[in-house]
Parts: C-alpha cells; structure tokens; sequence
C-alpha cells in the first residue's frame, strides 16, 4: 500500500485526492487547514460572501499591488478551497495557454492531449452533445439565462462591434457572451462537492481537516512526512496542493528556494529553484456605475453571467477582460441589500475583520462603503506583462509571506488597462448608465487616468507561477532536486491563462493524478 499525503483539500487538491484513490492500493491522507462543512452562505452562487475579509473560510493576507497600495488577498481555507469562495467563473483555459505550458511541461499539457480531460471534468448543461464538451463529468457547468442588464451588457458590445461568444469554453474568438459557471440550481458546487461528497468520499482517503501544515520532512534529498499544528504525518510521496500562495510558503520555509534568501533566515536548503520569484495574475478595476433604472433581480442565481473578452491590439485570445456584476458591490460581499443587514453580516467576526484589513487604506474603504449599492464592471487584464514576487518575512512557517504583485508598472499593462476602462466607460453609457467614480477629464489624458488606475487598483486573485513548470517542477509536477515531492495546483503554471484560472486548477489536479497512477 503506497500512502500518498495531499496538502490542501482546494480546487486541485480534491481532484487529485479522488482521482489517486480510485486505485484500491494507495492509501490518501488529505490534510485541509480549514473545516470541511460548506455553510449555506457558501453554497450561493449569487454572492461571494466567503470573499468577505476575515470570513473563517478563508486566508486573508496582505499584499501589495503596487508599494503604495496594500490589499486583501483571500483565498479559500476549506473543503473545496478557493472554488468554494470564488464567483464560480469556470472558463477553461485557451489553446495559446496551452502551448506555453506544453512548451515547458511536455505533451501532456498541449490543447490536443488535454481536450479529452476537459470533456471528462465537466457535465455541460448547455452543449451536451458538442465534440468539445462532456456530459458526464463531475463539474456541473451551465450558462444564465440573461435577464436585463446581461442582455443589455450583450446589446451594446454587439452596438460597438464586438463578435459574439456564445461558449467561451469552445474556440471561438473572444467576443461578449454568457460565462460558464459551476452552478446548478444556484448552488456554486465547488471540487469538494463534485470531486469528493460525503456521501462517496472513498474508503482509502483519511480527510484530516482542521490541520495546518508547516514543513515538509525529508531524509536526505527524500521528501518523508509533513510537520502539521497536530503532530508529524508520514507518507511514501508527498503532493503540495496549498495553492499559489500556500503551496509556495511551505516550500520556502522547507528549504527548497533561492539559497541566499533561505539562508539569511536560517533555513537549511534542500534544494535551489526560484519558488515565488515571478508570478503573474490578473490585474484588474471594478469600475463602479448606476444603471438607468433599478436593476436588481432576486430571481437571477449567478452574479457574474456575461462577459466581454476584446482584443487590445496584439492578443489573438483577447488580452481584456470586461465582466458584468448583476449584484452590487455590498450584495456580493454580504448577501444583503439592506446596509445595517450587510455591516451585521461582515461582523460576525470583527476581529478577524478587523485583522484581515490592517494596512489597507482607510479612504479605499470609504469610497468602497459609498459605492455599496452600485454595481461593479470589473475591467481585467488577462495576459499582463508583469510579474510579481512572492518571499519569506520570517522563517515561522506560521508567518505570512511577502506578496509583491508590482502591477502596472509595465508600460504595455498601462496602455491596454486603459484601453479596458475607456471601453468599459462605453458600455456603460451604452446601456443608459453612468460612470460614478471615474470622470470624463480622467479618461481624456494618459497620465490622468494612470493615476486614477493606480488608486483604484485590484486584483483577481488568479495568482500561477509560484512554483512552475520548468525551474522549479517539471510536467508532472515533481520538484527539482527531491524525492517524492510534487506540487498540483496552480503554482505550477507559468503563466496565468488568459481566462481565470479555477477550470485549470480542475486540470491541473486531473492531469498531475494520471502521471502519478501512470508512475511518472
């Protein structure tokens, strides 16, 4: 019996673990920081209140998008991980991603060999019987049915000349069309859900959650166990599955990293690779706007059901992102409407609250608190040219890393946010609404608008390439210069795909567990 121990019971790390244990001769440890019950707040599809800061479901760090902006970055700590938290936008990664992973990871990675993977994961409400979609998989993907604003959103880039995309998981060139979600009656079903139910959880996986994982052991250059909050867990191969942030931490603070930035903490190496020093992720501005009338529909399950993806000159798979929010900005955080209703829920924990947003700006929250009721346009950078860094600050595996996203300051990023937010501002007046927070004179001049883009600044939270393919693992995941040491999430990607990145944490699980039973 070969023990197998998976840290992180995420998107990719339910996956692995289910796709693992269908081989009756391998023994499971799934080791999960958080809890494992996926409250009803969790489960709705029109909100992402599990994003909230401070939420108990979720790692709320601090990062910096630029040195002078800090900023929230939550990711999911439990079952299901940041699939659990997210708004299930489930688009799966382009053709062009697929040639740079391939480029690196090998065949396994090219659009041709993952294609029959892509139609195994899902179950596709909408196109069932396509050569490009599955109808038996486990992830349940549907599209909304427009209601108003969606087709509002659709008439006025069609009234701007955008092509329309009907399946933005099929190879259609990028144009405005409804967004593929892991939603089924509402319900956001994330990979624990789909992956690993309780009610056929295999008999060969041991779920241990609750249980934070520090370092990992080793004997030699063999990786051996795991050091957790609970005690010292022993297997024969370990998989790192923490995601981009989580994973990358407990290599660093294993040893395996850049040695002058190990050993000026103390860290014994085992091994020289750069984990953290390039990653990349989706810059992006929720341009706040208030449509002609009121809008809001109770009735409509998904939050995010269409989506503008345009080319701003140079990227043939659309290197901008317009996403159309039929929720306010304080709806999607708190699943309220009312103010007094959506402050109690954001309070339920204030201390965690209040930790999970030190440093952030005190006049960002303001502005944030009086666009509560408008909703966002979220303007996102899909194929940025910058890179950011993630590093240790202390060598307590408990201590929270460094995360530096060094957003726009590529020349490049600039020109085309802007070209994103002046087409966003368009739309917006297309469809009879206005613009509340960004003015006509800011949109007129360059620099103006930088400095307005730099104040409003966010993230998507896609972060890859904490640990990719190349350096620092190769293409089945196994860690340059260890034994028995393999991380499965999006850490490994080189590059985050042009399309968000939680339908390739799906692949990446998928495709990392068929090496492993395959003995690669």
């Amino acid at each position: 019996m070969v023990t197998t121990i998976i840290v992180g019971a995420g998107t990719s790390g339910c996956v692995l673990a289910a796709r693992l244990a269908e081989d009756p001769a391998r023994q499971v440890i799934l080791i999960e920081a958080g809890g494992i019950e996926i409250p009803p707040e969790l489960r709705d599809a029109s909100s992402i209140q599990g994003a909230m800061p401070g939420h108990p479901a979720n790692w709320s760090f601090l990062g910096h998008l630029t040195p002078e902006l800090a900023y929230t970055v939550v990711r999911g700590k439990v079952l299901g991980g940041s699939s659990t938290v997210n708004g299930a936008y489930f688009v799966r990664a382009r053709r062009t991603d697929h040639d740079r992973w391939a480029s690196v990871g090998g065949a396994r990675w090219s659009y041709e060999q993952a294609l029959p993977i892509w139609r195994s994961i899902e179950s596709d409400h909408d196109f069932p019987d396509s050569d490009l979609h599955g109808n038996s998989g486990p992830v349940p993907v549907s599209r909304a049915t427009p209601g108003t604003l969606a087709l509002a959103f659709r008439a006025a880039a069609a009234g701007r000349g955008h092509r329309d995309e009907p399946d933005k998981n099929g190879s259609q060139a990028p144009g405005v069309g409804p967004v593929p979600s892991n939603v089924a009656d509402g319900v956001r079903v994330n990979t624990g859900m789909s992956y690993l139910p309780a009610s056929r959880r295999p008999g060969n996986v041991r779920l241990q959650a609750g249980t934070q994982v520090g370092r990992i052991l080793f004997d030699r250059s063999r990786a051996v166990g795991v050091e957790t909050s609970r005690g010292v867990v022993r297997g024969d191969e370990i998989v790192l599955a923490a995601g981009a942030i989580g994973s990358a931490r407990i290599l660093l603070t294993s040893g395996i990293g850049t040695p002058e930035d190990l050993e000026r903490l103390g860290i014994r190496v085992h091994s020289d690779v750069p984990v953290g020093a390039a990653f990349s992720d989706h810059p992006d501005i929720s341009l706040s706007w208030q449509p002609e009338a009121p809008s809001f529909d109770p009735a409509e399950r998904v939050a995010f059901p269409e989506a503008l993806n345009l080319d701003s000159g140079d990227h043939p798979d659309g290197d901008l992102e317009l996403l159309l929010s039929v929720k306010p900005l304080g709806y999607l955080l708190t699943g309220s409407l009312r103010l007094r209703d959506g402050v109690a829920a954001g309070l339920r924990h204030p201390l965690r609250v209040l930790r999970a947003v030190a440093g952030i700006s005190r006049r960002r929250a303001a502005a944030q608190l009086a666009h509560r009721d408008d909703l966002p346009l979220i303007v996102g950078l899909q194929a940025p040219a910058g890179r950011g860094t993630l590093a240790l600050q202390d060598a307590d595996p408990s201590a929270a890393p460094r995360i530096d996203y060094r957003y726009l300051e590529e020349e490049t990023d600039r020109a085309r946010m802007r070209t994103g937010i002046r087409e966003a501002v368009a739309l917006v007046e297309a469809m009879g609404g206005r613009a509340t927070e960004v003015a006509a004179s800011d949109l007129d001049d360059d620099a103006t608008l930088d400095a307005w883009m730099r104040s409003h600044l966010g993230t998507a939270i896609h972060m890859c390439g904490t640990a990719p393919m190349g350096p620092v693992v190769d293409g089945a995941g196994r860690v340059h210069g260890v034994e028995g040491l393999r991380v499965a999430d999006t850490s490994i990607l080189p590059m985050v795909p042009v399309r968000g990145p939680a339908a390739s944490a799906v692949l990446v699980g998928e495709l990392v567990a068929r090496a492993m039973r395959d003995g690669d």
